[in-house]
């Protein structure tokens, strides 16, 4: 089978997709190699050094520049520009219904104002990804769900929250629109809501929807 490549924006906080790369492993069987596009190793170049094919999946919610630039330039300066590359994994309703589970799980309940908090961006297609997801996730709520990001982009989550807090809501619920722990996720965490989310992490949600990233590319490609 083809190799797949998970590629994760990376953190100062630690390995911390590796747990997702090894519950893609496990559910699949597949050879799931791990790399970061920023900030920490093992780098892209190093892990396709010596593989002579895989299917890179960015594991990414929104589509910003790392995805539509970066990635594609890495690879091409490892020389695996022809490996084929999937669209980031969100958003999507699978993982909008994953964050609602998170959300469920930390405590929300029916009624609460819910905001999605993300990392934010400068690029202006992922944060209206991210303004999607948030749509898709009202849709599951049926309520509106306000975003705000962790920083790069207004509003910041914790001002938003403040900002409802001040309108006179007594419960604040924030659905965290982040894969692994670092420090957006402890930015989230400490915006002063009542009920903040888990990122999403190892959901299998977020392992299905990797994998089915991958099958699509490898029956392209077949």
């Amino acid at each position: 089978m083809t190799p797949l490549l998970l590629v994760a924006h990376g953190t100062r906080s630690g390995d911390v997709a590796r747990p997702l790369a090894d519950a893609v492993a496990a559910r699949s069987g597949l050879d799931v190699r791990l790399a970061y596009a920023d900030v920490r190793g093992p780098a892209i170049a190093e892990v396709v050094a010596g593989l002579p094919h895989a299917v890179v999946v960015p594991a990414f919610l929104a589509a910003g520049h790392h995805v539509r630039r970066d990635l594609p330039a890495q690879l091409a300066a490892a020389g695996a520009g022809a490996f084929p590359m999937t669209p980031a994994i969100g958003p999507d309703p699978v993982l909008a219904a994953a964050a609602l589970d998170r959300l469920g799980e930390a405590g929300w309940r029916h009624g609460d104002p819910v905001v999605l908090a993300a990392a934010g961006s400068a690029d202006a297609v992922a944060l209206g990804q991210v303004r999607q997801a948030a749509r898709l996730l009202q849709g599951a709520i049926g309520r509106r769900v306000r975003v705000g990001f962790a920083a790069s982009a207004a509003p910041r989550v914790d001002a938003l929250v403040a900002g409802l807090r001040a309108t006179g809501e007594r419960r604040i619920s924030v659905a965290t629109w982040l894969l692994s722990p670092g420090m957006f996720a402890d930015r989230v965490a400490g915006c002063g809501a009542d009920v903040v989310a888990a990122p999403l992490g190892t959901h299998p949600a977020v392992v299905d929807t990797i994998l089915a990233r991958y099958e699509a590319a490898v029956a392209r490609a077949a």
